[in-house]
């Protein structure tokens, strides 16, 4: 259910040494950027978090910007295969959708909620300013968006979501939530509380 990204291709690391595993490097960094922000997090930060010294970081990425779009990337990757994981094994539109929330409900209370959404902490800090992280930004969301409007759809057609209801509204309705659960979790909130959201945004589907 990902859509297909035509936007620039992702950055790449330049040059990088064989001596780290990109992914395990590029998982710390994501930690770091959800947790602190891109401006709150320095390249000492970074670095500590990452294991690699500065100049192995700036030899591979370019700068803080690289890091941070090669991370986002890296994220989308993650967390849209988690996602798919999570509503694959149930066959109805409705049960798709309810595990999707359930999904986001789990990333948004305790440490991991506050640690934050990697895709929220850009957007909110960056997206305005800087047009291909905004591009990046607007895939992530596209993408999302899709997933919903096709469960959605997919439950309209086997009766499990009124066929009354604006699929495409009602997907952007959820994006809007989802995104929403992952901004509220920042502040500590309680897996019941977050499980309550996805209770309530059950009844869009009615």
């Amino acid at each position: 259910m990902e859509i297909e990204n035509h936007l620039s291709p992702e950055p790449r690391m330049r040059g990088r040494p064989r001596a780290f595993d990109a992914d395990m490097v590029l998982d710390r960094a994501i930690d770091v950027f959800s947790a602190q922000g891109y401006h709150g997090a320095s390249i000492g930060d970074l670095a500590e978090a990452m294991q690699l010294t500065p100049g192995s970081i700036y030899k591979a990425f370019a700068d803080k910007r690289g890091i941070l779009l090669a991370a986002f990337a890296r994220y989308r990757v993650v967390r849209s295969t988690k996602l798919r994981t999570a509503i694959e094994p149930f066959p109805l539109g409705r049960d798709k959708i309810r595990a999707a929330l359930t999904f986001y409900a789990e990333a948004a209370h305790g440490a991991l909620g506050q640690r934050g959404c990697l895709v929220v902490a850009t957007a909110t800090e960056l997206a305005a300013a800087d047009p291909v992280v905004a591009e990046r930004v607007t895939a992530a969301h596209a993408a999302n968006e899709a997933v919903m409007k096709d469960c959605i759809l997919l439950g309209q057609a086997d009766g499990s979501i009124s066929a009354g209801i604006d699929a495409s509204d009602t997907a952007r309705a959820l994006l809007c939530l989802l995104q929403g659960m992952r901004v509220v979790g920042k502040t500590g909130r309680s897996r019941t509380q977050m499980i309550a959201v996805a209770d309530v945004a059950m009844k869009l589907l009615d």
